[in-house]
């Protein structure tokens, strides 16, 4: 096959496995995904071995997308502004495809794709929130790891009236962003979340994975 068809398929796939997951959650079949990009079933698994595999690739794409509209807001005039509007995509990221997220999850950062994506995404929004602390915009105690663990309660809040009340996540967004503001601000009783953490998160994750898998063998 041409290397230009092989690309355009590879795309095809791509699209065809976001929108299903999108709109039938983790159980969609390998079949059905196929069938949406107009490709015989073995296609997909010529380029993605796993659904684990797909959904990672799929993931990591997503996520280079936020991470560079994130490189694109570390020089706006208004750090404030530009935290924000990182965060509204960050949190229709989950809104919109939670059962991607909920899928890389469960495969963890132990995937090398999920991971860069993971640490491409906590550097982008460390740059955007550092500068934010600085400018005086937010509390002196928020981080990065902070802001991206705040896409998903967003968006979970949101979840059970998603389909009744859309858009409604932007309310939790800006709920969210009013108690980042350091006015009356108090001290938080737990510290923020290291890099350590979460590679530890990471491991456990992995090892409860391989436990499942072998007692089911």
């Amino acid at each position: 096959m041409p290397r230009a068809d092989a690309a355009r398929n590879r795309r095809s796939l791509l699209d065809a496995a976001s929108a299903e997951l999108a709109a039938h959650g983790l159980d969609v079949s390998i079949a059905r995904i196929a069938a949406r990009a107009g490709v015989a079933k073995g296609t997909v698994f010529n380029h993605f071995p796993s659904k684990e595999d797909l959904v990672a690739e799929i993931f990591g794409d997503r996520v280079a997308g936020l991470v560079a509209l994130g490189e694109g807001l570390r020089d706006a005039v208004d750090p404030g502004s530009a935290l924000l509007q990182f965060m509204t995509a960050g949190i229709e990221l989950h809104a919109n495809d939670r059962s991607l997220c909920e899928a890389a999850a469960s495969i963890s950062r132990a995937d090398p794709r999920v991971r860069e994506a993971s640490e491409g995404l906590a550097q982008v929004a460390e740059d955007l929130t550092g500068r934010a602390r600085r400018a005086g915009v937010i509390r002196a105690d928020v981080t990065g790891h902070d802001i991206v663990l705040l896409f998903n309660a967003a968006a979970q809040a949101a979840a059970p009236l998603g389909d009744t009340v859309p858009g409604l996540w932007r309310r939790y967004l800006h709920l969210i962003f009013d108690g980042l503001r350091p006015e009356a601000a108090h001290q938080l009783p737990v510290a923020a979340p290291t890099t350590e953490d979460f590679n530890t998160a990471a491991q456990n994750a992995r090892a409860n994975t391989l436990d499942q898998r072998n007692r089911h063998r």
